[in-house]
């Protein structure tokens, strides 16, 4: 209940307000049945612009730390992702990963609509980062299809670091559902994971047309000078004496 209530009411009003997102190819989400949406991962407002203009409910799997932050604030972000039909994924691990393979699963024996990042993390730089496999385990042991979705415009109206978006208008950009009933029972093969997610990645690359970079978002976030390692850099400590 809570869901449609921010959907109609309280949120999806004030975001189509904000955002004023402009809609391409939302014929290519079925009307019935279960389905993966993947999509780029440019902004935190990306969570809540899609379900808000789909016809149908969807589910993404959210970071972990939406649901375990301190204090008030803490609280309040976990009650309003449950309300809101998220599911919370601990991303610290390869069981971790496994676990959110069968939460995602779960949602779509249901007939439901999953929404998933491939990229795994937001990108700190507006690029498109090297898809993790996960997607395709799920799309193969489902047999579902996957629509790649392309969010634009939303990197710049909330870039990384940003409380509160800029009034600018997006692109929400859907894509022809890929098929992947060829590689049925095929799940276990590495290099199969690795083929349907770089195909997953491409139709994405294809919509959003960024920038790719064959990295993991999160490792070359992690490689990203800290602004007191950089200002280090640019003022070296003087030797003592």
């Amino acid at each position: 209940m809570f869901y449609y209530l921010l959907k109609y009411v309280l949120l999806g009003p004030l975001l189509r307000l904000v955002f004023r997102p402009r809609i391409e190819g939302l014929d290519h989400v079925p009307a019935t049945g279960p389905a993966i949406i993947a999509g780029n991962h440019l902004s935190f407002s990306d969570h809540f612009l899609m379900p808000a203009i789909l016809k149908r409910r969807i589910t993404f799997l959210a970071k972990a730390e939406y649901f375990t932050g301190p204090g008030i604030k803490g609280r309040l972000t976990a009650f309003f992702f449950r309300s809101a039909g998220q599911i919370p994924v601990d991303r610290s691990g390869k069981e971790a990963g496994q676990a959110a393979i069968r939460e995602g699963l779960g949602v779509l024996d249901k007939g439901e609509l999953l929404g998933i990042y491939p990229e795994g993390t937001r990108s700190h730089d507006g690029r498109l980062y090297k898809g993790k496999v996960g997607v395709a385990v799920m799309a193969l042991r489902a047999g579902v299809p996957v629509i790649p979705c392309a969010m634009i415009g939303t990197f710049e109206a909330q870039p990384p670091g940003s409380a509160l978006p800029r009034v600018r208008p997006v692109t929400i950009r859907f894509g022809k559902p890929l098929d992947f009933s060829r590689f049925a029972g095929m799940e276990q093969q590495k290099a199969v994971l690795r083929a349907v997610t770089d195909e997953i990645m491409y139709a994405i690359l294809t919509l959003s047309e960024q920038e790719y970079v064959d990295q993991y978002a999160a490792v070359a976030k992690a490689e990203q000078p800290t602004e007191r390692s950089a200002k280090e850099r640019r003022f070296p400590k003087a030797p003592l004496g």
